[in-house]
């Protein structure tokens, strides 16, 4: 791979991930500025934008790549189509989003299923109320685990006893790592499982001081692009094919006091997640701006598949490992985990 494209890659992932603010509208402005967090209890309303006024929601995203489509949904006017104004605010945690989501102070999230289940377990009634982004059931992947080629690591069954690093424990780097080595015949509890941020994972894996890294793109393309490494596999396609990354949530509470805005909520996200995913050119280029990412790493970048159909099937499996491998005490509740207007 260019270097010069590894190097831009790299810097960009940093800056991304560095975002924390949140701006009226999208991240490029309209509107004043409210800083994250910001109480909105009340903001959000069942009134359908009567006399011509929008709802205003906000909505939690991740500064990562698949949550361009949000922003394309803002700028293609589809959002407000349908009498809504979205205030994006950013969170380097999909986890970190769950109080805030329950509290009101963020309407809408955005974040892998996984944190949803283990937010019910613990007792906070988040519903899923639409689907985001998907891993890629066959061919190459949007996340994989990378190993240095002197590693010895061959295969899934070649990760016991070693260190891999991961962004977050017990949610779905490690639970898929688990499960493809249990598919191989290894001992996933054997793993080490270390957490570290993605942009420090490249450096870490190259001076030794992890054996392995879970990465998603674009650190996945920069790592491999390093010839000293190689890719041990892809693992949602060898736990949970085509598996759900994110999904789109809210509280149990917003969504009983506001179905007809949720409705037309989860709407306007499915029209915006089908417009950007059959128009990726066009979702790619709003990516320099949106994480700061060069144009030369935004036209290489692999896209996740965006779609606002939930993939229960899927979501309830990685719901079925999670208990497996202890990440939960029990089976989720899938009568009460989707929001009752969910497809």
């Amino acid at each position: 791979m260019n270097k010069k494209l590894v190097s831009l890659m790299a810097t960009a992932a940093v800056a991304g991930l560095a975002l924390t603010g949140c701006g009226s509208g999208s991240p490029s402005g309209g509107g004043g500025e409210s800083p994250s967090g910001t109480a909105a209890t009340g903001t959000a309303t069942d009134a359908g934008g009567a006399g011509g006024e929008l709802d205003k929601v906000i909505v939690g995203v991740l500064p990562i790549a698949p949550s361009v489509a949000v922003k394309y949904g803002i700028e293609e006017g589809i959002f407000e189509e349908h009498g809504i104004e979205v205030e994006l605010s950013t969170s380097n945690a999909g986890a970190a989003m769950l109080p805030a989501v329950a509290n009101e102070q963020i309407h809408f999230g955005v974040g892998n299923p996984n944190s949803v289940m283990n937010a019910n377990d613990r007792g906070l009634d988040m519903k899923i109320v639409a689907g985001y982004s998907n891993s890629l059931a066959e061919g190459e992947d949007i996340a994989g685990v990378v190993t240095t080629k002197d590693s010895g690591i061959q295969g899934w069954k070649d990760l016991a006893g070693k260190t891999v690093s991961v962004n977050a424990l017990k949610t779905q780097g490690d639970l898929t790592i688990m499960e493809a080595v249990s598919k191989a015949g290894g001992d996933p509890a054997a793993i080490k499982f270390s957490e570290m941020p993605f942009q420090d994972m490249p450096a870490q894996l190259e001076r030794g001081n992890t054996d392995a890294i879970w990465v998603p793109e674009p650190f996945l393309t920069q790592s491999l692009g390093d010839e000293n490494n190689q890719l041990v596999g892809y693992s949602f396609q060898d736990s949970v094919p085509g598996m759900p990354t994110m999904v789109t949530f809210s509280s149990g509470a917003f969504t009983e006091e506001n179905p007809e805005l949720t409705q037309r909520f989860v709407d306007a996200m499915t029209e915006s997640l089908a417009a950007a995913d059959s128009d990726p050119e066009g979702a790619r280029a709003l990516l320099p701006e949106f994480i700061n990412l060069p144009e030369e790493a935004a036209q290489n970048l692999k896209m996740e598949k965006l779609s606002g159909e939930i993939r229960k099937e899927q979501i309830e499996e990685a719901g079925r490992l999670m208990v497996k491998y202890g990440f939960i005490s029990k089976d989720p509740d899938v009568e009460n985990l989707y929001w009752e207007g969910a497809q």
